[in-house]
């Protein structure tokens, strides 16, 4: 019998704000909680609420984990198959 795979990851890419602000983070609590939350928009990069705004853009895009202390601010490119996070806070 085939193997079944799990659902197909969309890749993360930082900007170079969210970048430097990774970079910043320290805490292996921190990096634990963040690692949690991007592993929740690769796997679905729709989760995350929509920020009103400018539509000549790609729509940006708010996903916050209140049990781990995370937000995170980021857009999915027209295929779903990159997600380019913009900003973090932990």
């Amino acid at each position: 019998m085939p193997q079944q795979h799990g659902p197909r990851r969309a890749r993360i890419a930082f900007s170079d704000a969210a970048a430097k602000q990774l970079e910043n983070i320290t805490s292996e609590s921190d990096i634990h909680a963040l690692d949690r939350a991007l592993v929740v928009i690769s796997v679905d990069p729709d989760i995350g609420a929509p920020i009103p705004g400018d539509t000549t853009g790609p729509q940006l895009r708010q996903y916050t984990d209140d049990v781990e202390a995370v937000r995170i601010l980021y857009y999915v490119t027209a295929l779903h198959t990159v997600v380019v996070v913009a900003y973090i806070e932990v």
